[in-house]
């Protein structure tokens, strides 16, 4: 047996919790902490400044250093230093919730079906003082937790997913994600991802599909969010991010529609 396939062996059935981090010393703690039950961690640090490696290293040698290329990229680079036979990215404003630990041990100790190569699993906000139960931000599915060879990083920035080959199962216990500060936060974190995708979005969306995001998609994501969703039923903080969420999606192809009309004639 090679080396190579002595160590994919030595991996079976194991877990590599994959993280990627830039300056985050207020969430890294919490989120390593989460995940010290994994077979092991890996860290991809675009080059902190503020004390988060010193951190990092309290919790694990396999901490790497890499210039950030992007959301989609700095996961896919964390994803190659993995060894074991499976990931679950857990991003550094987030933690795995006891439950969720127990339920993928559960499901590990029984044995995974050979053609289950990933699971999905709710993530849950904690914002403004509560755990945010409705609207377009509960149950908020997503998919983690895949067999290495059988996942690849995909989407569009500053969106990341995971693609899997294959059959996925489903988890119903929670990640938990701290996700901002505050709404001045919140407002802010709007405004940089919306930049972000309007930079990736001019030129493959024509200006009547733009128009009709600014006059129709952000109306609809309120009252998606916050009447067919429920979003009412978490008081004001439903509201809230009823109103940024629409304001999120106003702004970006407001953005995009300014780009357009800036791009100079040949």
């Amino acid at each position: 047996m090679t080396e190579a396939n002595d160590t994919a062996e030595a991996g079976r059935g194991k877990i590599s919790v994959c993280i990627i981090t830039g300056n985050e010393r207020k969430n890294i703690r919490r989120c390593l902490e989460s995940v010290k039950w994994a077979d092991e961690i890996v860290v991809v640090d675009s080059f902190s400044t503020d004390g988060t490696a010193a951190i990092v290293d309290e919790y694990t040698s396999r901490h790497y250093f890499h210039r950030w290329i992007g959301y989609i990229g700095q996961k896919s680079v964390a994803k190659s230093l993995a060894r074991c036979e499976w990931i679950l990215f857990v991003d550094a404003d987030e933690a795995v919730s006891g439950e969720l630990r127990a339920e993928i041990a559960s499901v590990f100790a029984k044995g995974v079906p050979d053609d289950v190569n990933g699971f999905d699993f709710p993530r849950q906000v904690w914002f403004l003082n509560r755990w945010i139960r409705h609207g377009d931000w509960y149950p908020d599915t997503k998919l983690r937790l895949f067999r290495r060879t059988r996942g690849a990083c995909a989407g569009q920035e500053p969106h990341e997913k995971v693609v899997v080959e294959g059959r996925i199962g489903h988890l119903k216990s929670p990640l938990h994600h701290y996700t901002y500060d505050s709404i001045q936060d919140q407002i802010s974190t709007l405004n940089r991802f919306s930049t972000i995708s309007a930079e990736g979005g001019h030129f493959s969306r024509s200006r009547a599909k733009v128009l009709y995001g600014i006059f129709a998609h952000a109306p609809f994501r309120f009252f998606r969010c916050y009447f067919l969703k429920l979003g009412f039923l978490d008081g004001l903080p439903g509201l809230i991010i009823a109103v940024a969420s629409s304001f999120g999606t106003f702004i970006k192809y407001a953005k995009l529609w300014e780009k357009q009309i800036n791009v100079k004639p040949q």
